[in-house]
Order: structure tokens, then sequence, then C-alpha cells
């Protein structure tokens, strides 16, 4: 497809109390070498195994162990029955010629579903599978080189009408790319995006959402990582009413890399939720998270949810995670719960760490003590809080991008 056409298309696409901060209290980290032996399960405790058919998922009801952070209540039936057939646009700028871009409906739409080996496991996402209209499919060829990012736009008009959308990403043999999806507007969206990256390639992928105060957003992730393949997963999250983006990866290959990055800033009365699954089931593969957010105003919420599986034939892992929480104001509530499940004592490493507190009063008092202005100190231990993340992303536009809308969260509260 040419890089100067994009094809347009409408595809249907129990709160929580609010908790004064805590005092910082450093990361409080635990690192497991040798693990623990917890049988032969075929699947993880905390994710069973999934299914197409909504009809296998029972509707939730808040008690369940994936959905109890959840304000079930906000969002809007999708979770029940409430028809998914509302429509958002869809755009795709290929950026190359060697990119192909197709719009699959009917059979055909179905058929690709899957492709990555995901399976819906909740039934929102069952939903969604069954429900939306039609499937995108971004195609970049083994050997391909791209310069430019293939940029996807997601964008609603309403959300009074609930929508399902459906994106593949196949990456072949050997290429590199960088994959940018953006989100704007008014949704009640239940989207997945399936990332498909073979043998040997290289893909850095970033989902950025900037919804408008009234969307409602629950997002399904899952990348399969090839052989010797890289990946750079990263999510970035600042609008919307209730986000929730659950991202999970699995390896088809040894030599396997994952990197899941996440940035996210919750306002008064936002629910921002993220939910990470990397299931080790294949030898001497590695993953790395690191999530890291900031609240402020009375009832702004945020969860993160980081679970990895190490089964028992994926000798040779290496895995971390890492999810920090910087509360501004008083009123906020950060919850983070990092898991470990572990049925090979031959592996690397693996560790996972998190910490939710208030500012760094000692990196404070030393800017203060330097003669700069309260303010500015405040703006300055809050850019380099968030500095590590943005380093890492390393798409320079994207980068400033996110800079600039942090900026303008810290002016909500003077700072």
């Amino acid at each position: 497809m040419s890089a100067s056409t994009a094809p347009v298309l409408r595809t249907n696409g129990n709160g929580a109390a609010a908790a004064e901060p805590t005092a910082q209290h450093g990361i409080v980290g635990h690192s497991h070498l040798g693990g623990r032996t917890i049988g032969a399960a075929p699947e993880s405790h905390l994710h069973p195994g999934g299914s197409a058919d909504p009809a296998d998922h029972p509707v939730p009801s808040g008690r369940e162990e994936l959905w109890r952070f959840t304000p079930l209540r906000r969002l809007r039936g999708v979770h029940e029955s409430v028809p998914l057939d509302g429509e958002v646009t869809v755009e795709v700028l290929a950026g190359s010629d060697l990119v192909g871009v197709s719009v699959l409906e009917g059979p055909e739409a179905v058929a690709i579903r899957g492709i990555s080996g995901y399976l819906p496991g909740d039934r929102p996402a069952a939903r969604g599978w069954h429900e939306a209209r039609r499937t995108v499919v971004v195609d970049i060829p083994a050997d391909a080189v791209l310069t430019e990012p293939v940029a996807v736009s997601v964008h609603g008009d309403s959300a009074d009408v609930a929508a399902a959308a459906h994106l593949v990403i196949r990456v072949g043999a050997n290429a590199q790319a960088t994959v940018t999806v953006s989100q704007t507007g008014s949704v009640t969206l239940v989207d997945t995006t399936e990332i498909v990256v073979d043998d040997g390639a290289r893909l850095t992928f970033i989902a950025m959402g900037e919804w408008a105060d009234d969307a409602v957003q629950l997002s399904y992730h899952h990348v399969r990582v090839g052989r010797d393949a890289t990946v750079k997963h990263v999510s970035l999250a600042f609008g919307g009413d209730l986000v929730r983006v659950v991202a999970s990866a699995g390896y088809n290959g040894p030599g396997g890399d994952i990197d899941l990055l996440g940035l996210y800033f919750a306002d008064a009365g936002q629910h921002l939720e993220h939910r990470l699954f990397i299931d080790h089931a294949v030898p001497h593969c590695k993953s790395r998270a690191l999530y890291k957010g900031a609240l402020q105003g009375k009832g702004a919420r945020t969860v993160w949810i980081g679970d990895v599986l190490i089964r028992k034939a994926a000798v040779g892992t290496d895995t971390y995670e890492m999810n920090r929480n910087l509360v501004l104001t008083a009123g906020a509530r950060a919850d983070s719960v990092p898991n470990l499940e572990i049925e090979t004592g031959e592996i690397v490493g693996a560790g996972h760490a998190s910490a939710t507190g208030r500012f760094d009063d000692e990196q404070l008092f030393y800017l203060l003590s330097r003669g700069i202005p309260a303010e500015v100190a405040k703006r300055l231990v809050v850019r380099g809080f968030f500095g590590e993340v943005l380093q890492r992303i390393g798409v320079g536009p994207i980068v400033d991008h996110a800079a600039e809308i942090i900026e303008r969260e810290l002016a909500i509260t003077g700072m």
C-alpha cells in the first residue's frame, strides 16, 4: 500500500473507596533464584485457559481475582450483554510501500483472529472477538527495515453506543519496524490487538491513549515473540473515565526478548488499570516490565497487576517486573500487585518490585537547598520520576508528546 494512502474504516468496535497516600517507603522487592515447584499444572493459577465463546465466561461479579479492582458499574454494560454495534474510525498510514494493509470482513475477519495464539480470557474480550465487524491487518514483510513508523489512529465520536474493534499486526522474519496506535475521542470500546513477531524480527509497538473524559475502554493486547525476536511494547494512558489495558505475551522459540513499558497519569475520578501476563513456556527467553504512574485529585485511582508464569520447560528464563506510583495529592489511591509463578528452578533469575508514595522528600529538600523555587523543584522531581520510562521508549516524537502531556497534567495542581 502506498505511503500516501491511508485506508479509513468504521468498525463496531463496585467503585473503590479513596485512600490517603502513604509515605514513601521505597521499592520493596525480592528475587527468586531457584524458585519453588508448584506442580505440573498446565495453566497459570491466575490466568486459566481462554475461550472465544462468550458463553464460557460468566458475567463478572467483581469478586473474581481478575475483576476485583475494576468498578463494574462504570463499564456501561459491556461486561454483560450491551450490544457492541457502535462505530469507531480506524486509519492506517503505512509509511512505506513495503507495508500491506487490509480490511477483512465476514468469515475472513473472524478466521484470522487468534493467529497470535491468543484466546479471550474474560467475557468482554470474548464478546468483542465475535462482535467486531472487521479485522484490520497490518503486514510488514520479512527482512523489511522501516525508517518511518506505521501509524494507526483510532477515534470515536460518541460514548453513547458501545463498539468493538480488532487489529492484527504481523512482522516478518528479520524485519525491523515501529508501529504506533493513537487513541482519541469519546468511546465505549472493547478492542483487541494481536501482534505476531517472527524469528529474528525487531518491533517497537506504542499505544498512546488520549481519550476524552467520558471514554470507557477495555483493551486487550497479545504478543507472540518469535525465536531470537525482540519486542518493545509501550502503553501510555492519560485520558478517559475508565481505561483497562490487559497485555499478555508468549514465546514461539528460544532467545525471545520482550520489554513492556508503561506510563500513566490519573486525574480526579479517573480509573486507569494495567494488567500484564507474561507466559514463559520456552527455554532461554527474557522479559522486563517497567510501569510508572502518577495520581492527583480526589478519587484518582490506578491499578497495576503484573503476572509472570515460568513453566517447567522454560529453563534459562530471565525476568524482572517493576511498578512505581507517585501520589501527588490526597484522596488518590494506587494498587500494585506483582506476582510470580515458578515451576522450575533452572532459571537465570526472576524478580519483582513495587512502590507507592509521595514525593521523595530528600530530593525535594536537595533542590530547595540549592535555591530552586518549590514549584520548580516539584516539577523536576516528577520529570525525573518519569524520565527512565521516557528514555527507554526511544521514539523521539512520542517521547516529546508524552512529556508535553505530563507538563499539562502538572499544571492542574499548580506545579
